[in-house]
Formats: C-alpha cells, sequence, structure tokens
C-alpha cells in the first residue's frame, strides 16, 4: 500500500482539490480520498492556512536583538532558522505527522516560487527527510483538469531549484528590511524623529516612483501658450481648426495673424483646399495578465489592486477562470481549442452573438512560445449557468465579464472607423480639423460602452475641396498643465515598466526582462503595505506621498534603495537561483555587502534630512501606562505589542497591538491599565463584524465583554 499526501496551500484549494475525486473522510485538517484510477490506494490532501511556517525574529537568535540599538547592526544571523507561524502549531502538527506516515509527498501548493517556498519550509522544519516528493502543476482548479494533473505529476527538481530562489528572496529581504529599517529610524530618531520607518528592497522605490511623480508637480510653472483658433461655418455645420503655432510668446503669434492680414473679430471667407479620409483598423486587445486586469478594473470601477487580486481569487476558486497570477498574455492551442468549442456558450453568458471572424489560432493571441509557467486569463471550460452567474457578487461579475469578453474579443472582427484631416486656408493660413466617425465597433460591441467624452472625437460636417465656408479667427490662450497623480491602477503599471525611467542601458534590459518592481502576485500587496505604513494615501483612486513618506525618499535618496536597479540586479540573479546557474551563498554574501555599504554611509547622508511632523505622535518605545502588574514598569510600546518595561526584571505583561483584526491604540491600552475595562468598541472581526468592550482579567489578559448594561 503506498500512502500518498498532497498538500495544498489552503483549505479552498484542498476543497477543490477533494472536488475532483470520490471524498471518503472529512476531517478538521485533512481530507481523506477514496481509491480510484489515479489514486489505487486513495490519498490524504491536507493545508497549510497561508504561511505554516516563517523566518525567525531577530530576538530568537539573540534576547538583546529585541532592543533597537545601532551597535547591534548589522543583524546577520550564521543560519537562518524557521519557526510555526503564530496560531498555526495544531495545523503544523497535523501536517507533521500526515508526513511522516506518507510514502510519497506531493506539493500542491500554488504554481509559482512562492508555492514552492511555502511548501519546502514546512517540509524542512516537519524533520522528515528522504521521501519522494512530486510536484502539481496546473493552471485551472476544474475537476479535469485536476485528475488530468494528478494523473501527470512532475518531478520536484525544477520545483526545489524555485524554492531555492524563493528562499534566497526571502532571506535577503528580511536582511534589508531589519537591518535598513532599524538604521534609517534611529538616525533619525537622534535628528527628533518621533515614529519609526519600514524599509524594504521593493516597497521603498515603489514609495520613491511616487515621491518623483509629487516632485514633478510640485516643481512645475504652468506657463501659458498662445495658437490661432478658426472657427469655420459650412453648409453642412460648424467645425473649428488650429493652424500650425504654438508659441509662448503672444507677439509671434500676432505677427503670423498680421502677415496674412487677419484681425480678430473680422468676417472673413476660408476655402477647404483638402479633404483627407482614412480608414483605421483597430486590433482586439490582447488576453489579460493580472497587471492589465488590474489596470483595467481600476480604470473601469475604480477596484483597487488588491481587491482585483481577491476577486480572481475566489472566481478561480470557483473554477470559472484560469490562474489569476500571471504575467503571461497568450495561450496555448490547447486552450484556443476548447475555447473554440465553448464559443457559442460563452456568448449566451455575455448575452451577446456575433459570427466569429475566424477559428484558427492569431498569433497575437495563441503562441506556446511566450507560455511559460501560465498562460494568460481565459474563462475555463466550466461555463457558469444562469443561477452560478446570479450568485456572484457584483464585482464578482464585473471581474468575470470582463476576462470573458476580452477573450471573445479575438474572435470578433476589429474595431473600425474612418479619421477625417480637413485643411481650410484663410488668407493662405492653413487650419487643420481632425476628426473621426465610427463605421464598425467590432469587438467593441462586447464591453459595456463608455461614456460619451471619453470616446468621442469632434464630428466633422461633409465639406468638398474647394468649397468657400465662413470663418473667424482669434488667438487662443492656454495654460501648460502639471503631470497628474498616479492611479493605483497606473501604479501598478509604473511598478511594471519603471525600466523606462533608468539611464543604465543594462538595467532597463533585466527590469524589462523581469517586469519591474515586485511580481503580478506581489504588487498589489506591496502597494497595501505602503498605505498602511502611511507613505501614502489615496483619495478619489490618486495616489498623494504623505509627509512621512517624502521623509523616507529624503532619507533614501541617492541609495540604491530608491532605485529600481537594485531589484534589477537581485531579480537577475534570483533567476540564475531558480535556472541552477547561481548560487543562495553567493547572493546572501551580496545582500550583506550591501547591508554593511549602507551602515558606513547612511550616517553622512542622512545629515541633510529635515525631521517632519508625520502626525504619528508618539516614539514606538514611549511609555503608555504605568503597569498594572508590577506597578513599578511603564507599559511601552514596542513597534509590533505592547509590553513592560522591566521585562529584564521579569515582568512579562504584554499587550497586542491587533486583536480580531482592529488596531489596540495607546489610549485603549492606557484606559484597559487604569479602569480595567474600555467603552464598547467597534470594528472586531470574526465570522462577521461585532463590536464589545475590552476588560483585564486577573493574569492580565484581555478579554471580550459582551455584557452592553456595563456600557
Amino acid at each position: 500500500m503506498v500512502r500518498v499526501v498532497i498538500l495544498a496551500e489552503k483549505p479552498s484549494q484542498a476543497k477543490a482539490y477533494a472536488e475532483a475525486f470520490t471524498i471518503q473522510e472529512k476531517a478538521k485538517t485533512y481530507i481523506q480520498l477514496k481509491p480510484d484510477e489515479t489514486f489505487p490506494d486513495g490519498a490524504t490532501i491536507t493545508w497549510g492556512v497561508g504561511h505554516l511556517v516563517e523566518l525567525k525574529e531577530p530576538h530568537d537568535y539573540k534576547p538583546e536583538w529585541k532592543r533597537w540599538k545601532l551597535d547591534q547592526l548589522p543583524i546577520v544571523p550564521d543560519r537562518y532558522l524557521e519557526k510555526v507561524s503564530k496560531g498555526k502549531w495544531d495545523q503544523f502538527q497535523a501536517v507533521k505527522k500526515l508526513f511522516q506516515q506518507a510514502d510519497v509527498i506531493v506539493n500542491a501548493a500554488d504554481v509559482d516560487r512562492e508555492g514552492s517556498n511555502i511548501f519546502y519550509s514546512i517540509l524542512r522544519l516537519t524533520g522528515v527527510k528522504g521521501k519522494p516528493v512530486r510536484r502539481l502543476w496546473i493552471n485551472s482548479l476544474e475537476k479535469d483538469e485536476v485528475r488530468k494533473g494528478f494523473k501527470n505529476l512532475q518531478t520536484n527538481e525544477k520545483d526545489l531549484r524555485l524554492f531555492e530562489e524563493a528562499k534566497a528572496r526571502q532571506i535577503s529581504d528580511w536582511l534589508v528590511g531589519i537591518n535598513a529599517s532599524r538604521l534609517f529610524t534611529l538616525l533619525l530618531q537622534k535628528k527628533g524623529y518621533a515614529s519609526y520607518l519600514s524599509i524594504g528592497r521593493v516597497q521603498s522605490p515603489t514609495v520613491y516612483l511616487i515621491y518623483q511623480r509629487h516632485k514633478e508637480i510640485e516643481n512645475f510653472k504652468s506657463e501659458p501658450f498662445y495658437q490661432i483658433e478658426g472657427l469655420f461655418q459650412s453648409k453642412d455645420g460648424d467645425y473649428k481648426g488650429l493652424a500650425e503655432i504654438k508659441e509662448k510668446d503672444k507677439a509671434k503669434v500676432q505677427a503670423l495673424m498680421d502677415k496674412h492680414g487677419l484681425k480678430e473679430k473680422e468676417d472673413l471667407t476660408g476655402i477647404v483646399e483638402k479633404v483627407d479620409k482614412k480608414t483605421k483598423y483597430q486590433k482586439a486587445p490582447k488576453l489579460h495578465s493580472l497587471s492589465t486586469l488590474q489596470s483595467v478594473a481600476n480604470r473601469r470601477w475604480k477596484y483597487t489592486p488588491s481587491q482585483v487580486l481577491k476577486i480572481m481569487q475566489k472566481l478561480y476558486e470557483k473554477r470559472l477562470v484560469s490562474y489569476p497570477r500571471t504575467d503571461c498574455n497568450f495561450i496555448t492551442e490547447s486552450e484556443f481549442s476548447y475555447l473554440v468549442k465553448n464559443l457559442n456558450a460563452y456568448q449566451d453568458t455575455l448575452n451577446v452573438s456575433f459570427s466569429p471572424v475566424s477559428l484558427k489560432p492569431n498569433k497575437r493571441y495563441v503562441n506556446s512560445s511566450k507560455v511559460q509557467e501560465h498562460y494568460a486569463i481565459i474563462p475555463t471550460k466550466s461555463v457558469p449557468s444562469q443561477k452560478k452567474l446570479n450568485g456572484l457578487t457584483r464585482e464578482e461579475q464585473n471581474i468575470y465579464r470582463e476576462v470573458l469578453a476580452t477573450t471573445l474579443a479575438m474572435f470578433h472582427g476589429d474595431y473600425v472607423y474612418e479619421e477625417t484631416t480637413i485643411f481650410t486656408h484663410v488668407h493662405d493660413l492653413p487650419f487643420k480639423s481632425t476628426g473621426r466617425r465610427e463605421v464598425k465597433r467590432g469587438w467593441k460591441e462586447l464591453f459595456p460602452k463608455p461614456k460619451a467624452k471619453q470616446e468621442k472625437e469632434a464630428d466633422l460636417p461633409h465639406v468638398q475641396k474647394g468649397e468657400q465656408v465662413g470663418a473667424h479667427v482669434h488667438i487662443k490662450e492656454s495654460m501648460t498643465q502639471p503631470p497628474k497623480p498616479y492611479t493605483e491602477g497606473q501604479l501598478i503599471n509604473m511598478m511594471k515598466t519603471c525600466g523606462k525611467l533608468m539611464d543604465d542601458v543594462e538595467d532597463v534590459e533585466i527590469l524589462k526582462e523581469v517586469e519591474g518592481l515586485g511580481t503580478e502576485a506581489t504588487r498589489s500587496s506591496i502597494i497595501e503595505t505602503i498605505k498602511a505604513q502611511k507613505y501614502i494615501e489615496v483619495k478619489k483612486n490618486n495616489v498623494y506621498i504623505t509627509s512621512k513618506g517624502i521623509m523616507l525618499c529624503e532619507a533614501i535618496e541617492g541609495t540604491l534603495l530608491s532605485s529600481p536597479s537594485l531589484t534589477a540586479k537581485w531579480e537577475s540573479y534570483l533567476k540564475k537561483i531558480g535556472s541552477g546557474e547561481g548560487s543562495q551563498q553567493v547572493f546572501l554574501k551580496q545582500t550583506g555587502q550591501f547591508i554593511e555599504k549602507l551602515i558606513q554611509e547612511t550616517p553622512d547622508s542622512i545629515q541633510q534630512v529635515q525631521v517632519k511632523s508625520t502626525g504619528e505622535k508618539k516614539k514606538w518605545n514611549e511609555p503608555v501606562a504605568k503597569c498594572p502588574a508590577c506597578s513599578t514598569g511603564s507599559i511601552i510600546d514596542r513597534y509590533k505589542f505592547y509590553a513592560c518595561s522591566n521585562y529584564k526584571e521579569g515582568c512579562t505583561v504584554t499587550f497586542p497591538k491587533r486583536l480580531a483584526g482592529k488596531t489596540l491604540t495607546s489610549n485603549m491600552i492606557k484606559t484597559l491599565c487604569e479602569k480595567k475595562r474600555t467603552k464598547v468598541l467597534k470594528g472586531f472581526k470574526g465570522k462577521k463584524s461585532f463590536s464589545t468592550a475590552l476588560t483585564l482579567d486577573e493574569d492580565y489578559k484581555i478579554k471580550f465583554d459582551f455584557d452592553k448594561k456595563k456600557a
């Protein structure tokens, strides 16, 4: 008998795998499958809960590393160790026991380097060795695809290299985050800064991109410029045109008017010298990757990038769309073939009807050589019933329809429009007028019509060469406009294409190859992180830098932490680790050298940084209240939690920073220490949101108190 144990990344993924087979038993920590053709002796599916295992904190290595002190830097352990994540001990023990009993272990976590990291980090911490490991590699959670994937499990050779790559990335990010955050925070605190800074290899250059746009807007000086505009009256209707001059100096524009004997407010005659008409064809957009979908959804519905990823994950788990965290815009002939078979059903779902222009694969969309781990986001073979469709949330319906429409668009005709250019001469001065007329909506009929002002260009009247028209001309004054702040959707694109902003040709090429800052899977969480750190704020979908963000950027200016080139060089070497050409040891040694250089150079460079008030009133290590247990110590804010200052003397009182999804403020902790009870507080999260008062019990632990009478 061969005991097969399958590890999914999360419970929902495990459930989707199990539903492709016959379930024998469901337990709290695993699902048992009945024997069948794929698993003659059955199989057990267990799961992580996101990251079951995490890197140890500095104080887990040395207690003295808990305090933030400059003379302790750099913090570089001899070996990097892991521990079970807080609150996940029971599930880890269940997985460990199953791994110990297994004959074959299957890694069925997400099919990317982070999935490899999650699996092997868990396996390593269980201590289970020498057992064969197989890899499930699929792009859809449909039952057919799941069964096919389990029948064709891959070896773990490539997966192990991806794990090495992911672990190198994780450790180096840990090293930069721990050391740079402490270094910059402590140096700024010497200058009177009253809070802390969080610094990261990817988050810091992302903030810097927003800072650069802020500086462009701030330094922009709006200036007037002048043009000559003509207003024409033909038999068929009125139209406008501009002469080919655009000057900051009004006198030059006036001189051209004088040269042609033109006066404002005078009735003049124009002659139509030329009418150009061109028919133009616009091809359907490429298939979606995650970032293009995030950009479209942000523009159309103002959804944040992280919202789009969550919605896509739900649609993926409902087996309606293919793997969401893809950076690819192409599919292979295999996917194209099932799309063709389902074409009519997809049209019914979208409530449209058209005859496909071609049922042959087009290289613009179908190209196996461009598909690596994952293909583009497309609908799966599972076409939802009207009932299932109606059961989706409005957001899920919007995103699903967008994916469906973009996929169907490749079978539809081009969007066709006629572009017209009229040249009207007044006293031999030519004026140019352009307009467009829609001829055929083609693929655009699959999408909601944009608001008129977004799409419509001036519709020109029908005029003929040689026709005389009434004319009035005047000098038109306009002002130059500053660049606009990024929207969240544009920020995703900026992170992806930031190589365009760099001078070093080699770095630009590397960033192009690795697709900029972050990955498809991480960009949205990076944006959420810098929001949570209060480096940026989003107002009406526009991203603005805060005073804290400005101070961070002034502090890191001129270092590699402000430039995408650090990411470029790191990602380039990480890819080498993933392909077996690079070594984790070399990479971590280079990271250590980078940190050493930062420690040496930052004290001088930070001198010119002006400390700003960031609205964060307390230092993270300032006293909050007198300790309710020992009475001699103070409860202080220790950055990630609150604790008694007498911990070295043995006082063990600590309070969490977050409880049931709600941040506990220093005022709440102060009230608990002094009065043993808070008022009723809103915003706690369980299966549903709830309100409760908090009380302090005899062991100085925080408890919920739902008795509203006391309140």
